[in-house]
């Protein structure tokens, strides 16, 4: 969508809402006529889907803060006639809003006849007080730069150091990052005079933009390095020995603040962010900062109670199975799971599972009938009353 667009078309008349409407307004009119319009429920219906284009065009803009802000801006200097008001600039050549977008043929971009100046330059002009669009290159913040490091179960959960490889933009040895050839040196842009700003006159507008010849740098580089072609930045591969603290979770990201690349013009460095890929363990599941384990025990020792050996991450404990056990009895030994920042650790939680002989021997089969005569019957009768 145009800027000329934004000029011609009335959104707010296209929702059928006030200039002052709220977002929650907009929105909720724009899925009324959604609905409405939409060509699923107007098939082969040519207005209706032209409608459908204009309500979606307008919500796209209005529901956007920034662009909503722009577009009232926009609107009330055209409305009020800043735009169409006859100029005349040094050259002495008239000219409305028309002739910012060009006549006839609705022609973007640049119009020679404001020195190649487009329509967005003139226009950030206006609501910059002439600043324009352009400015100085700034110092600018080096790219973040995001990694994978894969880790073993209790690794993850008790912290490790790590080797971690990486390739990424670094700093041209050769030219130590301003891009010329060993033995010249950058020099200030003639074109700007090293300011990285060009100020132009266009009419009554007066605006500022970033230097075409040095991209806005201040300097340009007659002899480029060799090495990395003018640019100052290079691939390399670089290793770094990363702390993963305890109790780092699948699919975690942590920060390494500065470790990403390097910025531009003196910025800051960005950001590494590893993400940890934490293999699952044969033994040990994890649920949050608990640790979980499943233990199998015998019918006898879920009947009489028992204490039996349980793995932990620190090796193996007694834990005690208290007398008539049911097969899915969770049982919780305090401390022993996953390490939180606060110093204290989460909890193991022990799942019990009886484990049924498949093959008994006579003697074993013969004292396990004789247990079922002395034992109390198992009540039933609750399940045939229908």
């Amino acid at each position: 969508m145009s800027s000329k667009d934004w000029l011609e078309k009335d959104f707010y008349a296209v929702l059928g809402v006030a200039k002052d409407a709220t977002s929650s307004e907009i929105k909720k009119a724009y899925r009324r006529l959604a609905r409405e319009l939409h060509p699923d429920h107007n098939p082969g219906n040519t207005a209706a889907e032209e409608r459908f284009k204009a309500v979606s065009e307008a919500y796209d803009v209005l529901s956007d803060e920034n662009r909503r802000r722009e577009y009232d801006e926009m609107r009330s200097l055209f409305e009020a006639g800043a735009f169409r008001r006859s100029a005349r600039g040094a050259g002495g050549q008239h000219f409305d809003v028309n002739d910012l977008f060009g006549q006839g043929g609705g022609r973007q971009g640049p119009d020679q006849r404001f020195g190649g100046a487009s329509f967005s330059d003139l226009f950030g002009s206006i609501f910059s007080g002439g600043a324009g669009t352009g400015a100085p290159a700034r110092p600018a913040r080096g790219r973040d730069v995001e990694a994978e490091i894969f880790l073993d179960f209790a690794d993850a959960v008790q912290g490790t150091t790590q080797p971690l490889t990486l390739r990424t933009l670094g700093v041209c040895d050769t030219c130590h990052g301003d891009g010329a050839k060993p033995g010249t040196r950058p020099r200030a842009c003639p074109h700007c005079q090293g300011t990285g700003v060009v100020n132009r006159n266009q009419g009554a507008f007066g605006f500022s933009e970033a230097c075409r010849d040095c991209q806005g740098v201040g300097t340009v580089v007659d002899q480029k390095c060799p090495e990395c072609h003018g640019t100052g930045g290079v691939t390399k591969t670089r290793t770094l020995t990363v702390r993963i603290p305890a109790g780092v979770s699948d699919g975690q990201r942590i920060r390494l603040a500065g470790r990403g690349e390097p910025g531009e013009r003196g910025g800051a460095p960005g950001d590494l962010y590893i993400r940890a890929i934490v293999r699952p363990d044969a033994m040990f599941g994890r649920n949050g900062d608990d640790l979980t384990v499943t233990v199998p025990v015998t019918f006898a020792e879920s009947v009489l109670g028992a204490e039996v050996r349980v793995p932990t991450l620190d090796g193996m404990m007694k834990v005690k199975v208290p007398a008539g056990t049911p097969s899915g009895r969770l049982l919780r030994v305090r401390g022993k799971g996953v390490p939180k920042r606060d110093g204290h650790s989460g909890d193991l939680l022990v799942t019990v599972e009886i484990v049924v002989p498949q093959q008994l021997s006579e003697e074993a089969r013969e004292a396990l009938a004789r247990f079922t005569e002395l034992a109390p019957p198992v009540r039933r009768d609750h399940l045939e009353r229908r």
